[in-house]
């Protein structure tokens, strides 16, 4: 892609990433878009529909790249942190789309699509670990655990990312191991 394009769709994605934690999608227009990043319409419209199409594309992105680093992680020594720690850098590299994500009430898509690269990661790893596990056993699992650690995420997104990484991926990684009873009542 030219330089002048990618330049031109990430001014416009900040434009909108910074329009977008001020107030509400509904009262953001591509006029007003247009007169913060400094282009014109024709130029919005074409890379983009409309300030939802926009946000679809942003959420697309994020969850390729999202993809990208579960595949990047090696197989042999995989575990929950390790894991963890690849979306978690991806996470804190994008905070501020992150917050907006995490915070929005229309955050249902996006989630499905989280939960979704790290359960294939999950079926791939315990399929190969564990032969005779039931299907239905990897959905209950892995439902379990996924929806647990996207609830510690947000927690950690909405304070701020007030931990570091590895702190966030040992949390979940336990939790995932031991439930939260060895995590709460520590010897």
């Amino acid at each position: 892609m030219d330089r002048r394009i990618k330049y031109t769709k990430k001014i416009i994605k900040d434009t909108f990433i910074d329009l977008i934690e001020k107030k509400d999608i509904k009262k953001i227009t591509i006029s007003e878009i247009c007169k913060i990043a400094d282009i014109n319409r024709a130029t919005f419209y074409r890379y983009y529909l409309d300030v939802y199409d926009l946000l679809d594309k942003i959420e697309e992105e994020f969850v390729n790249e999202l993809k990208e680093a579960s595949n990047s992680s090696d197989n042999e020594n995989y575990s929950v942190a390790s894991f963890a720690m690849e979306l978690l850098t991806v996470f804190e590299n994008n905070k501020n789309l992150v917050k907006i994500l995490f915070t929005s009430k229309s955050i249902t898509h996006l989630l499905t699509d989280v939960l979704e690269v790290a359960y294939a990661k999950c079926k791939e790893k315990w399929e190969k670990d564990l032969p005779d596990l039931k299907e239905e056993d990897i959905e209950y699992a892995s439902l379990f655990i996924f929806n647990g650690a996207l609830g510690v995420i947000k927690f950690w997104v909405i304070n701020d990312f007030d931990k570091d990484i590895e702190e966030i991926a040992r949390i979940i990684e336990q939790l995932s191991y031991f439930g939260t009873k060895r995590f709460i009542y520590k010897k």
